[in-house]
């Protein structure tokens, strides 16, 4: 009998998605969870028709012209800026990612978030741990209100529309959005969302929200200048991608007190968090795990894995970035 095709499992995953694939391909997995090297990514990629991937591994023009077998690499995320989509098209690779999946289960964190910065739970827990609590005070660790303020969204797809719903209809919130193109009328009416432009987001915001995808042209979206137009008791969270905050410049307008606080599940060159954010009391940290449940890096990872079998036994991607190619262009 011929041999199966072989692909590669770049981070470790959940036993039976690996069986699920062993029924259509030779199977490599990193049981270590190591994060390779470029150099080893591309020596565990040789032969390989495909890849399950996270954002740690870099898929671009280099590794697809060292890996000539390649077809196809799949993320298990919804984003995707460690691919870079273009080059893989030329090269002819098939590139998914996994929407939906995850929109309700992180745009619940997101609401978590925005809830624990404004009433300021890290800060007061770090302080009752430390055991300096010997007395309650009227104002102790006083925060912000979530019910009935400004919720400002930048980025409104599936997850940015997801916490606009939880904000207007469990929070009563005002809620204003800014995005690369406005919502049909529809979509803002039952997201009970504003259309605003940025600066007008910026300034009127109380509790500003990121969840807009990295991208060139949005690095640094927010920066000193927009941190600047913001309220000073405002609170911004980031649970879109780092690189879209400047990181220092953030922790410098936290430890300066020029917006209220800050709550940030993703990082500029994480795993790495910039130091300065690491000292200043108003900034609630999380690992990157907005959509850390079972349920859903279960389903994130069964779809990547769906969409491996799907293109290379079918070549009918379930969730695909750069579906052009299929038919011409891609590599057979």
């Amino acid at each position: 009998m011929p041999s199966k095709p072989a692909i590669l499992i770049a981070r470790k995953v959940f036993p039976d998605i690996v069986d699920h694939l062993r029924a259509h391909f030779e199977v490599e997995m990193n049981d270590t969870d190591d994060v390779y090297s470029p150099a080893q990514l591309i020596e565990r990629l040789q032969g390989k028709v495909g890849a399950l991937t996270t954002g740690s591994e870099r898929i671009d023009a280099a590794v697809a012209a060292a890996c000539p077998q390649l077809r196809v690499v799949a993320n298990i995320a919804v984003g995707f800026n460690n691919f870079d989509v273009p080059a893989l098209s030329a090269a002819g690779v098939l590139a998914t990612n996994t929407p939906d999946v995850l929109t309700e289960t992180t745009a619940d964190f997101g609401f978590a978030l925005i809830m624990a910065t404004a009433r300021r739970l890290t800060e007061s827990e770090h302080f009752l741990r430390a055991g300096q609590w010997n007395r309650w005070s009227l104002d102790m660790f006083a925060g912000a209100e979530v019910h009935g303020s400004t919720l400002g969204i930048l980025g409104m797809g599936r997850i940015g529309q997801a916490i606009a719903r939880r904000g207007a209809l469990g929070f009563g919130m005002k809620v204003i959005y800014h995005n690369r193109s406005r919502l049909d009328a529809a979509t803002e009416a039952e997201c009970r969302a504003r259309y605003v432009d940025k600066a007008t987001l910026l300034r009127e915001a109380d509790h500003l929200i990121l969840v807009l995808p990295y991208s060139a042209e949005n690095h640094h979206a927010i920066g000193a200048a927009e941190i600047a137009q913001m309220k000073p008791t405002a609170t911004l969270v980031n649970i879109a991608r780092g690189g879209i905050v400047d990181d220092a410049a953030l922790a410098q307008a936290l430890r300066e007190r020029r917006i209220a606080a800050a709550g940030l599940d993703v990082f500029e060159g994480e795993p790495k968090v910039h130091p300065d954010l690491l000292t200043v009391p108003n900034v609630v940290l999380t690992p990157h795990i907005a959509s850390a449940t079972m349920q859903t890096r279960r389903a994130m990872a069964k779809l990547a894995a769906d969409n491996v079998i799907a293109y290379l036994t079918e070549g009918r991607p379930i969730t695909p970035l750069n579906a052009e190619i299929i038919g011409k262009g891609a590599r057979e």
